[in-house]
């Protein structure tokens, strides 16, 4: 949608609803949202620090009023660069999926320093660390957790304007939430669409991912903004299923061959999406979809993965420049 500018800051959907999106929507730069009727406002996300969330709510109170008082935040799942700023609105009503609320301390902000502190000592996980997160200070930031959940579906109104949440989890997390605005024709999506970037299965199945797409399709939308990357329609809603039908049906060829999670990753041609970023994300799909095909209803290993992306980083993306 040429209309939408892929710039950092606040974006004027219309009739008093706000998306905050930062460039280049890799890892950690996650988008935001803002919902506003009369006196009323809800915030959907804060994003991974909170120096770079009282940035985003300065552009949000200058450009409306109510911002100066946020009465409902929205966290549409636990990853950090969605819930990590939290604490700048924690006299808020903090709304979340059940899933959410139970996964989010599963990390913390002392890991990823830590991580960052020893990055010498990692090898390429601490090479990898940097790439992802030097340019964030994860400084002074407190958890600060939903404080009402939700199972399924969520109807709420801000003023007179109605809003629609729909729990589509597990799928990219153990708890995602899609949030709709029917009378503006806006969903804001959380990390269940990516613009312009891989996405990870950090829990799955990947079916609850693919029928989510098919809930967003069948909502009257349109204007879509995804968890990450340029706001779009649901054109780009079709293209997005169309990867995860495609990691699916080629990882399942893998499998059934016999390869192993690192040869299957490294064999499927990411060709038809060249211009995505963060491709060494396809070794965290192809080790969730194996977990599936095997029936592993266990915890995936975060950090076997995350290990496992940064070798391909290493070894695959940095090759091909």
């Amino acid at each position: 949608m040429s209309k939408w500018q892929f710039t950092k800051g606040l974006h004027d959907i219309g009739n008093d609803v706000f998306a905050y999106i930062q460039p280049d929507g890799g890892w950690g730069w996650s988008n935001s949202g803002l919902i506003v009727d009369q006196e009323d406002s809800l915030l959907v996300d804060t994003l991974f620090t909170p120096s770079l969330t009282q940035e985003m709510l300065e552009q949000m109170c200058d450009a409306t009023p109510a911002a100066k008082n946020i009465g409902v935040l929205v966290n549409t799942h636990a990853n950090a660069d969605h819930t990590w700023g939290n604490q700048l609105i924690k006299d808020a009503k903090i709304i979340a999926s059940t899933g959410c609320a139970e996964e989010f301390d599963h990390f913390l902000p002392e890991q990823i320093i830590s991580m960052l502190e020893n990055s010498a000592d990692l090898g390429l996980v601490g090479e990898f660390a940097e790439h992802c997160f030097s340019s964030f200070n994860f400084n002074g930031i407190e958890l600060t957790p939903p404080t009402s959940t939700f199972e399924k579906e969520m109807s709420l109104l801000v003023g007179d304007k109605k809003v629609e949440l729909f729990n589509v989890g597990p799928a990219h997390t153990r708890g995602d939430v899609l949030v709709f605005v029917p009378s503006d024709r806006v969903v804001f999506t959380g990390d269940i669409i990516f613009n312009g970037g891989h996405p990870v299965i950090w829990d799955g199945p990947i079916r609850n991912w693919q029928k989510a797409c098919d809930i967003i399709l069948s909502l009257e939308a349109d204007v879509i903004v995804p968890g990450h990357g340029p706001i779009t329609d649901k054109t780009f809603v079709n293209v997005f299923k169309g990867y995860l039908d495609y990691i699916e049906s080629e990882t399942k060829k893998r499998y059934e061959a016999g390869l192993s999670v690192w040869d299957a990753a490294c064999d499927i041609s990411l060709a038809d999406y060249d211009t995505w970023i963060d491709a060494e994300r396809i070794y965290g799909n192809v080790a969730a979809l194996y977990r599936e095909f095997e029936g592993d209803e266990s915890s995936p290993m975060i950090m076997q993965i995350f290990e496992g992306m940064a070798r391909y980083h290493k070894e695959i993306t940095l090759a091909e420049r």
